[in-house]
């Protein structure tokens, strides 16, 4: 029994001792962080293997505040706007390099002031709420052989709702309503660029190109006046102020996919 349990000991000492000398071995050699991370990124990092799982979100708030400012068609002696739009998007590559997703969106516009409309001074009050869904399908084409880069180009179809409450006031007694309702259909293609900043996590520019749109609206002017309008529009253009810029995060799937 005292033997058996001598030649039990003696492997835990020699396994404890192996493990301390390959250790102390392992220890010994300097790494520097980017070649930790090149060494990663080059050899086991594939974000966009069938059973990823994409989230993506991003938000944009305004508050802005305006005096004496000119525009277009009116001036604003005083104002206050308040802009919010937020964006979810998620998504399941259910192949190398092609994914489905869903984007949600749901926006708010408020503004109030007073406004200078030739020959009269109007007092201001809109707000507008609204929502909007895109299925859409994004295929990745990666642009360095890492893939931390890479373009991506997605096709949806948008279906969005809003309603909008305006009320003007001038001469303290002279008051005007109206409520809008807007529907809208958008089908359109939106190139973009994604950069891997961290293992999971990617920021990315996106920009609407080319694209087709319905939009009818609803209006009703003092409970009494009813007007409908409806436009169609085909773009192609380059909108600087279009570009959408958001974090995205990447749930990857870790099995090997097959080819």
């Amino acid at each position: 029994m005292k033997i058996k349990f001598l030649i039990i000991l003696g492997l835990i000492i020699s396994g404890v001792t192996k493990a301390q000398v390959e250790e102390d071995s392992i220890s010994t050699q300097k790494y520097t962080p980017y070649d930790l991370l090149s060494s990663y990124y080059n050899k086991d990092f594939k974000p966009f293997k069938k059973g990823t799982i994409y989230t993506g979100f991003a938000m944009s708030l305004e508050d802005r505040q305006s005096e004496n400012t000119e525009n277009i068609f009116q001036k604003t002696l005083e104002g206050d706007k308040v802009n919010f739009d937020l964006f979810l998007k998620g998504g399941y590559y259910i192949s190398d390099y092609g994914m489905i997703g869903l984007n949600f969106n749901v926006f708010e516009k408020r503004f109030e002031g007073v406004l200078f409309k030739d020959p009269d001074n109007l007092e201001q009050k809109t707000i507008t709420r609204g929502f909007s869904i895109t299925p859409n399908y994004r295929t990745t084409l990666p642009l360095t052989a890492n893939e931390r880069l890479s373009f991506f180009t997605t096709v949806g179809v948008t279906l969005g709702k809003s309603n909008t409450l305006k009320r003007e006031t001038k001469n303290f007694d002279e008051v005007e309503k109206s409520f809008t309702e807007n529907y809208n259909l958008r089908a359109g293609i939106s190139p973009g660029v994604s950069f891997f900043a961290m293992e999971n996590f990617a920021l990315e520019v996106q920009l609407d190109v080319l694209g087709y749109e319905l939009n009818v609206e609803k209006k009703t002017k003092n409970d009494l006046e009813r007007s409908r309008d409806v436009r169609q529009n085909v773009d192609f253009k380059l909108n600087i102020l279009s570009v959408k810029v958001g974090l995205a995060y990447y749930i990857m799937n870790n099995k090997k996919s097959k080819r």
